[in-house]
This record gives structure tokens, sequence and C-alpha cells, in this order.
């Protein structure tokens, strides 16, 4: 809401208040990681092992037991704390395409499959190529670098391991609204900042003709609350484009007033991630960031992630236009 000057219509200061929801959170709340940890049971199992060698794996009939825990899932991402870990996906009795085609029906119980890139692939292989991020065309995915705390292109994001790496590569998490709240408490004026459309690099994945660049928020109000979409390096990366405003001196530092929030460490959890875990968030209520790795040198050891977009109506996630994942091109 507004508070005006008497005699005037315009606004002098935009009122804000702390968040109050299970979506606020900090370590405290999660003192081991029983705490977010759903194992599957044996019946569980073998109805995604069912899934997976059905000749039609969006059947409704399918998922008898699973269906039901889906429900209970998605109030935990979309009303509770937002994140959710499963293990024992059954990797040990499927195939490759057996276990590609019971993950994409298993998430589809939480939403719609979404595009991660131009060429329209709704499952992307997360793990290093061995390549060098020499420009931002090079997604850090790709590589086994560090990626600092961000949000997804989707409603939803799913990861599900394959293969761990030899060392490193944790999965940290964060509460999106415990930062908004702590910003809030620190500085007020740099929250007011990341209401304000910043430019985002697209990372050459943009149109024929279109800009290089897009412009939003950080934070927008959706669904009744804050929400925070945040990818600092798209942001920073813009820069490259002359055409694309300059990053002034206030936002720079609300950006870095957010990451080292998020890296304090009583403000997030750690997950290490074993073969058939599946890591699930709401983008809209999470930050996550992965630790650096370092691979076994058996290049068909190394770390592998299957990663997953959903779109769900229910999550009242982040804002448009990303939200629905990229673009096919």
């Amino acid at each position: 809401m507004f508070a005006g000057k008497a005699g005037t219509d315009k606004p002098d200061q935009v009122i804000r208040s702390p968040q109050v929801s299970d979506a606020v959170w900090d370590r405290s709340d999660f003192p081991d990681s029983s705490t977010w940890t759903v194992v599957l049971t044996g019946a569980e199992r073998s109805e995604i092992v069912e899934a997976a060698r059905s000749d039609a794996p969006d059947d409704s009939r399918l998922f008898p037991t699973l269906r039901s825990r889906c429900v209970q899932w998605a109030h935990t991402l979309n009303s509770g704390c937002g994140f959710v870990l499963l293990r024992g996906f059954p990797l040990d009795e499927l195939g490759t395409e057996e276990i590609e085609r019971a993950y994409l029906a298993l998430g589809s119980m939480l939403g719609d499959p979404v595009s991660q890139d131009r060429d329209g692939s709704v499952l992307t292989h997360i793990r290093d190529e061995r390549i060098e991020r020499t420009d931002p065309t090079v997604r850090l995915y790709r590589t086994r670098e560090r990626q600092d705390f961000h949000t997804d292109g989707s409603d939803l994001v799913a990861l599900l391991c394959l293969a761990e790496a030899a060392t490193g590569g944790e999965s940290w998490i964060a509460s999106s609204a415990a930062i908004y709240n702590e910003v809030l408490r620190r500085r007020p004026d740099l929250l007011e900042v990341l209401y304000s459309p910043m430019p985002w690099d697209r990372n050459g994945e943009e149109a024929a003709g279109d800009p290089p660049y897009f412009e939003l928020a950080p934070l927008n109000d959706i669904g009744g609350a804050p929400r925070l979409f945040y990818i600092s390096w798209y942001i920073r990366d813009s820069q490259r484009h002359p055409q694309a405003p300059r990053l002034t001196a206030e936002q720079l530092e609300a950006l870095e007033l957010v990451e080292a929030i998020a890296n304090e460490p009583r403000f997030h959890v750690e997950m290490v991630f074993e073969p058939g875990d599946v890591q699930i968030l709401n983008n809209g209520r999470i930050l996550h960031a992965r630790n650096a790795y370092q691979d076994h040198p058996d290049l068909d050891r190394r770390r592998h992630l299957l990663r997953l977009w959903l779109s769900a109506a229910s999550a009242h996630s982040v804002a448009e236009p990303l939200r629905s994942g990229i673009p096919r091109r």
C-alpha cells in the first residue's frame, strides 16, 4: 500500500511488511535431513517401475498410491516450506529410457513439463561437459563450477540424481521469504530497488530479431505475496550488451545483499544427493545453489542429474515471462 502526503496524489513511501507463513524458515527449523526426506516405499517404487514400462505413462490408473502422496507434496511445495527430497527412485530396476519415462510421468503429477532451452528439451542432463564458460552462452549447469543462489525458469524444478560427484556438488537451499524479511530489516531501501526492472541476458536463447536481453524486476507480488525470481549472473551478464540499461550502484548492492544473506549458514540448509534422490523445489519460495565439484576420472562415473521444469498453476510462483520455461525457437 502507499502512504501519500496530505493534499497530494503522489505517494511518498511504499509500506512493506515482513512475510509470515510456512514459507519463512531458516536452518534451525530443519535440524537434520530426516525433516525434509521422504523415503519411497517398496509399493511406491513398484508403481514407478510399472509406469516406466507402460504403453501409456500418463494413464490416470497409474500411481494409485503415489497420486495421493503427490497431493501432500504439492501442499508442501506450494503452501509449506517449498521443498521436498524423495529418496529411493528405482534406478537399479530401470534402463536409461525407462528412467526418463518414469521421471517424466512422476513429475507430470505435479505440473506440466516445460522447455528448458531453445530446442524445446523437457529433460536436461546436468553434468560437467568438460567445457569452459568462456561467455554467457555456456550455461553454468554444463560445467562443474559453483552456482550461487538462484531460481529456475518455471514454477517447480526437480532434480533426479543418477550419479554423485567424487567430491563436492552439494545443494544449498534457502527460503526466499526469509531473505526478503532480512533485506527488509537491514536495508528497506534496497528492497525497493529489487522491485524495479533490471536487464537480464538471454544467453543466446533469443529468437531472431529479438533483443539479446529482457527487463524484469527480481521481486514481484504474485498471488498476494512477494516472489523473488533471481539469477544474478544473468543480470550482470546483460552488461555485455551496449544497448542494455546500465546497472546502478544501488542495483548491484541489492544483488550482493541477497547473495550475502543466502550464503550465511543460518539461512540455508545443505543437501547431499545420493543416486535415486529427487529434489523438488518451488522457485517462488526457494533459492538454490550448487557447490563446485570434482568428478571421478572415469567419465561414465561423473556426477549426473536429470532436471525437470514444471509449470503448476497452483504454485503462485515466479513472474511471467519465464515461469513457463524458455520458448522453443
